[in-house]
């Protein structure tokens, strides 16, 4: 499987488990759809903590995400995001307006 999906109560956790490129992140966006009308989550998480590797389509994956949470009354956040992952969402801004949360432990033992 190339990305998990967990709902706890008023919250879905999405987390990728491989490289999101074209391919995977075409996948993730029509089962994270899916699931977000489904279950009409108050907050979605965004967790990377598996994953190394994002290229510009992952930014189109969460800014899709962004707006169709966002449209439905709910949140976004993103958490656990270092090395290449960190700087593709710096550079792009999307810090700007999406909340990225990293817990520390995590972060650490994973970056290193």
């Amino acid at each position: 499987m190339e990305f998990e999906f967990m709902q706890e109560s008023k919250t879905l956790v999405i987390t990728p488990t491989a490289e999101i490129d074209h391919h995977l992140s075409e996948k993730i966006r029509r089962k994270a759809d899916y699931e977000i009308q489904r279950h009409m989550p108050k907050k979605v998480v965004l967790d990377f903590t598996k994953i190394n590797f994002m290229d510009s389509s992952g930014i189109g994956l969460i800014i899709g995400r962004y707006k169709t949470v966002h449209m439905l009354g709910g949140e976004l956040e993103i958490e656990n995001a270092c090395g290449n992952v960190k700087r593709v969402l710096e550079m792009s801004g999307i810090s700007k307006i999406i909340k990225i949360i990293n817990n520390e432990e995590e972060i650490n033992e994973k970056c290193m």
